[in-house]
């Protein structure tokens, strides 16, 4: 019996993936550097796997204003993002989540400030019981850290809990964790792969959450 949904946030409940792509390669280009997509793919969904500072110097053969570099990175990053819509289908999954008396929490390898952050900017804090994220553990995603950090908190054991995410790292990370993992991928991910995943998804709002939580208990009872 299923008893909880944890979401993930970046790429998941808004489209904060495809931004800091379109950033950094704005960066790398000021730089007269590329920024491929294979290089970026590693580190999406977790903030220990893909270095883009270390990396331009490695292009470079030299050391870059690290402070300035994070200056304008922000700035432009902030600007974009704050432009993105809740993405289709979450606010519905989270209005059927209560209905159903499930608890929802929210598994980020961001930094609090910045998913508490923006759930208030888009009205959607109330609706979680906690969140974990990755400043708050010693290893992001894909390690399964802070989605045992969000199962610990609700107190819920992870065969009863289904994890949302939109990244191959934060995939591996549920599944790690023991959690069933329905996958949505964001535009940024969906040529790559997801081993292991439970069901893949192309929007929340294909899919209504009863209908998902019946695939996977029947699934898991197969």
């Amino acid at each position: 019996m299923i008893e909880a949904i944890v979401f993930d946030f970046d790429g998941l409940i808004i489209d904060s993936e495809l931004p800091d792509y379109e950033v950094w390669q704005e960066i790398y280009r000021a730089h007269g550097c590329d920024l491929s997509f294979d290089d970026w793919a590693q580190g999406i969904g977790s903030m220990d796997t893909f270095d883009p500072y270390s990396h331009l110097e490695t292009q470079l053969g030299r050391p870059i204003d690290r402070a300035a570099v994070r200056a304008e990175r922000q700035r432009r990053y902030h600007e974009l993002v704050v432009r993105q819509p809740i993405l289709p289908g979450v606010e519905a999954y989270l209005a059927d989540a209560r209905r159903l008396g499930l608890k929802l929490a929210v598994a980020s390898s961001s930094p609090r400030s910045w998913v508490a952050g923006h759930l208030a900017r888009l009205g959607l804090d109330h609706h979680f019981d906690c969140l974990a994220c990755g400043d708050e553990v010693a290893r992001t995603k894909p390690d399964p850290a802070v989605y045992q950090a969000a199962l610990r908190a609700l107190g819920t054991p992870p065969e009863r809990a289904v994890a949302l995410e939109d990244s191959p790292n934060g995939a591996l990370a549920a599944k790690a964790a023991g959690m069933r993992c329905v996958v949505v991928p964001n535009p940024l991910t969906r040529h790559l792969s997801f081993q292991g995943a439970d069901l893949r998804l192309e929007s929340l709002a294909d899919l209504p959450l009863a209908h998902l939580l019946s695939l996977l208990t029947i699934a898991h009872e197969c």
